[in-house]
């Protein structure tokens, strides 16, 4: 197996590391929020102090955003983050990594099986409060969710900019951030991927958005693409 030769803080992501590999090969990572806990049997790496996990862009959509040269990362240390979808806390371990102690992600999800894994994650990762509901309706969730710095939507069913819209409504500060992870197939599988994250964009400028950015994810996700967006700037 390869050994680290170096690591270092990505110049425009913080946050986030690159990892060098006595192979010549490079690999992002973030610093493990949970030294010894794998999320998703990513690989981890020691160097110094410090224990980093691999940040997988065939499992993690931000993960291969970013690889495909999204613009910017906004989620920053400290951050307060709505997760719509959160799934079984994949993408969510390394935002909860970056957030560090001080931040919080609001993980909403759907499935309770799904929902049963990622309790298994969260039981270490303090800074991730589970909630088991539908995006859809987060007027029921109202009393759980505190103004954010940001969304994070990976919702797979129709009208996906629709429901962040409306969450956005409640609970995103004035020029917070979405990062929205967008599957052209789960919203219509008679549209062209190209006509259904258009009509998605639309959907979301109508909504008070400003679209900062759009990355489509092949090779790492086929009919996918991410886009990021600021809410209520002019």
């Amino acid at each position: 197996m390869s050994e680290v030769v170096k690591v270092e803080e990505h110049r425009e992501w913080r946050g986030v590391y690159v990892v060098e590999l006595d192979d010549g090969s490079l690999r992002i990572a973030t610093r493990n929020l949970v030294p010894g806990q794998r999320v998703y049997g990513e690989r981890l790496f020691r160097y110094g102090d410090w224990e980093y996990r691999e940040w997988n862009p065939y499992r993690s959509k931000l993960g291969g955003a970013l690889l495909k040269g999204l613009v910017e990362l906004p989620v920053k240390e400290g951050d307060r983050i709505l997760y719509l979808g959160i799934g079984s806390g994949t993408t969510a371990s390394h935002i909860s990594d970056i957030i560090g102690p001080r931040g919080l992600i609001y993980g909403v999800e759907f499935a309770p099986r799904v929902m049963r894994d990622l309790l298994v994650v969260v039981r270490d990762r303090r800074n991730i409060l589970p909630i088991l509901a539908d995006a859809r309706f987060p007027e029921k969730y109202r009393h759980l969710v505190e103004l954010t710095d940001g969304i994070y939507a990976d919702i797979a069913q129709p009208e996906q900019a629709a429901i962040v819209a409306r969450n956005a409504s409640l609970f995103l500060k004035h020029d917070g951030y979405l990062l929205l992870a967008i599957k052209a197939r789960s919203i219509d599988v008679t549209l062209e991927p190209s006509e259904v994250y258009r009509r998605e964009i639309e959907t979301l400028k109508a909504n008070g958005f400003t679209i900062v950015d759009v990355v489509h994810l092949d090779p790492f996700d086929r009919d996918h693409a991410m886009i990021y967006a600021r809410y209520g700037r002019s």
